[in-house]
């Protein structure tokens, strides 16, 4: 499975980005996907994870109403669009992808990162 994410970049506080991830994967079957972030200094943390089918999705509490997570299965594509940003934000967005593989292992795969800082 390879996972590739784009789109991230310095942006001033109050402006948008939107991330892409964009999944390859051959036997392996991708259920949930999520971004998840690594400030410096801090853990990474999960910021917004989508269902297979899209059908729900869960956000950080502190992301609520500025973030919005979406996939296009038939792209094979996650989205994440982050608007009204602010400084605290600036981190590593990673992606990753849950799945399993033909014979039913179950584990999940991480992007290579994408950077976002906002400046004040």
């Amino acid at each position: 499975v390879q996972l590739v994410e784009s789109g991230g970049g310095l942006v001033q506080a109050g402006g948008s980005l939107r991330l892409s991830c964009a999944a390859s994967a051959s036997n392996f079957i991708i259920t949930t996907m999520g971004w998840h972030r690594q400030a410096p200094g801090k853990q990474r943390e999960l910021v917004a994870d989508i269902s297979s089918g899209a059908s729900s999705a869960n956000y950080a509490d502190s992301v609520k109403g500025r973030f919005t997570i979406s996939r296009d299965n038939g792209k094979n594509t996650m989205y994440l669009q982050m608007s009204s940003l602010k400084p605290e934000v600036t981190a590593v967005y990673y992606c990753n992808a849950m799945g399993r593989d033909m014979s039913g292992y179950q584990t999940d795969y991480w992007g290579q990162g994408t950077q976002v800082t906002v400046s004040s």
